[in-house]
C-alpha cells in the first residue's frame, strides 16, 4: 500500500537579497604613485560622483574616510540590500579615469544582524531577576517596559544601520577561538550569553562617545565578524577597546585581526588630501 504524500512547503524565490537586514562591504585603497605627472584633475571628478552618498547610483549607506598608516590611504564602507549595488563602486572605481592609479590594499565583506545574545523580552525580564530585582519591585516593570519600547529601535539600527555624523572611525575583523583549553564553541549558551551580557555592560559605559556596528561575516570573509566604530574623538577608540580587552568574551576567547583607524570627511575633501589635482 502506497503511504500518501505530503505536499511540500513552497520554497521562496531564490534571491541574493537578506531576509533582514544589508549587505555590509569595507574596502580600503593605496594611490599608486604617478611617475609622469599625469593629470588626475578627471579622476578626480569621477571620484567624487562614484562616492557622492546622495549620488542617484549610491547605496543605501557610504563612507569615505582618510586612514592613517601605510595599509592604506583612503577606506570606503557600504551597506545595501542588494550586494551588487555594492561592487557596481568597486567597478566604477576600478573603471574610472583615476581607477589605475589606486591599489585595493584590503576588503571585508559581512552582512548586518541582530546577535543571538541580545536578550528577548524574557530572557531581559529573567536577567533582572537574577541581578536580584524581584518580579514584585516597582522598578522591574519599570525596566521591562523601558526595554521592551527601545529593543525595537535598537534592533532596526542594528539590521539598517544609520551612520554617525561623527569624525572618526575603525574598523576590525575578529573571531572568537577555537583553542583546546579556550573553545568559544564548546561553552553553553548560557555561559556564553553571560560574558556578552558582560561584555556589552562595559560598551554601554561609552555611550554618547562610541557607536558601534557588529555586522556577521562567518560564510562571507575569513573572520566571524567585523567591528565598525565611529568616535567623537580618537580617544574613545582606544579607550573602548583597551576597557572592553579585560572582559572574559574578549580577554579569554577573542582573536583580533588588522586595525584601521580612519577620519571621516566627503569625497571632495578626501581627494584634496590625497592631492589629486
Amino acid at each position: 500500500m502506497n503511504r500518501p504524500t505530503r505536499p511540500q512547503e513552497a520554497l521562496p524565490d531564490p534571491t541574493i537579497q537578506l531576509a533582514e537586514g544589508w549587505h555590509c562591504l569595507h574596502l580600503y585603497y593605496r594611490l599608486r604613485p604617478n611617475p609622469k605627472g599625469v593629470s588626475l584633475l578627471a579622476g578626480r571628478e569621477d571620484l567624487i560622483s562614484i562616492l557622492d552618498p546622495d549620488g542617484p547610483s549610491a547605496p543605501e549607506r557610504l563612507q569615505v574616510s582618510v586612514t592613517s598608516g601605510h595599509r592604506a590611504d583612503f577606506g570606503v564602507m557600504m551597506m545595501d540590500p542588494d550586494p551588487l549595488k555594492l561592487d557596481a563602486v568597486v567597478q566604477a572605481i576600478r573603471t574610472s579615469s583615476v581607477g589605475e592609479f589606486l591599489e585595493p590594499t584590503y576588503s571585508f565583506v559581512s552582512i548586518s544582524e541582530v546577535s543571538e545574545y541580545v536578550p528577548t523580552i524574557e530572557q531581559y525580564a529573567e536577567r533582572l531577576q537574577r541581578e536580584g530585582t524581584s518580579s514584585d519591585d516597582p522598578s522591574y516593570s519599570a525596566k521591562l517596559k523601558a526595554y521592551e519600547q527601545r529593543l525595537p529601535m535598537m534592533n532596526k539600527q542594528r539590521l539598517y544601520p544609520d551612520f554617525p555624523d561623527w569624525p572618526v572611525t575603525c574598523f576590525y575583523p575578529m573571531n572568537k577561538i577555537r583553542h583546546p583549553h579556550a573553545n568559544w564553541y564548546e561553552e553553553p549558551f548560557s555561559s556564553r550569553s553571560a560574558l556578552m551580557a558582560e561584555h556589552a555592560t562595559s560598551g554601554i559605559k561609552f555611550a554618547g562617545r562610541v557607536s558601534q556596528l557588529i555586522t556577521a561575516s562567518t560564510g562571507f570573509d575569513d573572520w566571524e565578524w567585523g567591528v565598525t566604530l565611529w568616535g567623537r574623538a580618537p580617544e574613545h577608540i582606544k579607550e573602548i577597546v583597551y576597557t572592553m580587552r579585560f572582559d572574559k568574551a574578549s580577554a579569554r576567547y577573542a582573536e583580533f585581526g588588522p586595525f584601521y583607524i580612519s577620519y571621516i570627511m566627503s569625497a571632495a575633501d578626501l581627494c584634496d588630501h590625497l592631492r589629486l589635482t
